[in-house]
């Protein structure tokens, strides 16, 4: 273990999954490497995953659907309360912090997107949804790492420890794999894959060891005295932490390139509510936490994109316990300054009984792997989607177009 890797750990743990080490970390961190002012394309890729399956009907509301309001007679969102997209589609009310960046043409919208593989298991879908192959149970890295093997970094040994990062206590499916990436649980608590190891502190330090104390432990320090840009207003609890903490690492220009969160509790089975009730308090936790995560980088945001997944939507209509049963298709959002927003995309397969899968939810139109190809291409750099997503045809000719 050399001098440099010690000195990270002085005010924490940490513990890098990945051939690669840690003494790429030395240079981002010391002399802002990641941050040169030469790229063209995104610094910053966030990933958001709605773990439960959100009902994405309700999410963004096809309120020009009249089939909609009979399949959902009590938990619809009415037209007078949908915060209108185009005279088809609105917002959820409970996301009204994100309607300005629709207006904005920030955020983009990919509606009937999804899984094309018809499992209902939450833990199959997100497995298949993390490891970038559904259908494959024997996939043994996500594709969130495998699209690090060639992003816009120079090599490995270029990047920052923190250049791939997931917010939580263990290192999540999606970025599990050969590729050196971080779970941290919070700013000075850093783990991967479960295993936290608390490494010895040495005082003979190299010179270049002690530029990086001096350039990481004042900025984790300062972690604990934070104050989120004027406007940026976190909801309490894990997901809203969450972005702020990756929105100080982006700030302290730590070298993060890719950052993975999730928001759990979207299983409404039953009482899911309409414009008030169990969705709607989570819809503003994810709205609000979004729109003051975007707030808080300033102008760092133009160069960030954000994309949000859920394993599956929920089925058409309402259950006899006013929530939704397990479904097919979905929503996805895609934010960020080089987002071309204002618009819905995708094929809309419509909720007439004939158009619906498998007589009961939301036709998949748009595979989720198209939506995520563009972004791994378009924003970290890595053309060989066939390596990232095997057995998936997302090349360029087929993206949605969704990033300028």
């Amino acid at each position: 273990m050399t001098s440099t890797r010690r000195v990270f750990i002085r005010n924490g743990t940490l513990a890098a999954v990945g051939t690669g080490g840690l003494s790429g970390f030395v240079t981002h961190a010391a002399f802002g490497a990641a941050d040169s002012g030469t790229r063209t394309k995104p610094l910053v890729v966030i990933f958001i995953f709605q773990r439960g399956a959100a009902d994405g009907l309700n999410i963004v509301v096809p309120h020009g659907e009249a089939s909609y309001y009979s399949m959902r007679p009590t938990i619809n969102i009415p037209k007078n309360s949908v915060l209108d997209l185009d005279g088809f589609f609105g917002l959820h009310p409970a996301l009204a912090s994100l309607h300005p960046l629709w207006r904005q043409k920030h955020l983009a919208i990919v509606h009937a997107a999804g899984s094309t593989h018809p499992t209902r298991s939450h833990f199959e879908a997100q497995d298949f949804m993390e490891s970038g192959t559904p259908g494959i149970k024997v996939t043994e890295d996500g594709w969130l790492n495998r699209a690090l093997r060639d992003s816009t970094a120079a090599s490995a040994g270029d990047r920052s420890a923190l250049h791939a990062i997931a917010l939580g206590s263990s290192l999540p499916r999606i970025l599990s794999g050969k590729e050196r990436a971080v779970a941290v649980n919070n700013v000075n608590s850093l783990a991967v894959g479960g295993k936290t190891l608390n490494l010895p502190v040495s005082n003979g330090f190299e010179r270049t060891g002690e530029k990086t104390f001096d350039a990481v432990n004042p900025v984790k320090a300062d972690f604990a005295k934070y104050t989120p840009a004027p406007n940026a207003n976190y909801p309490e609890g894990h997901f809203g932490d969450s972005l702020m903490q990756i929105a100080q690492m982006i700030k302290a220009k730590l070298g993060v390139q890719v950052a993975f969160a999730d928001i759990g509790g979207w299983d409404h089975h039953a009482d899911a509510g309409s414009t008030e009730g169990q969705m709607a308090h989570l819809l503003r936790d994810f709205s609000q936490a979004i729109s003051a995560f975007w707030a808080d980088l300033g102008d760092l945001a133009e160069d960030t994109v954000v994309v949000t997944m859920s394993e599956f939507g929920r089925a058409a209509r309402e259950n006899g316990n006013r929530g939704t049963d397990h479904g097919h298709g979905n929503v996805m959002f895609v934010l960020g300054g080089p987002v071309r927003g204002g618009r819905v995309y995708g094929r809309w397969p419509g909720l007439d009984q004939s158009q619906l899968y498998e007589g009961r939810d939301l036709a998949v139109t748009t595979d989720f792997r198209m939506v995520l190809s563009e972004v791994v291409s378009r924003c970290l750099g890595n053309k060989d989607l066939k390596a990232v997503f095997p057995g998936f045809e997302g090349q360029p000719s087929r993206f949605l177009k969704l990033l300028a």
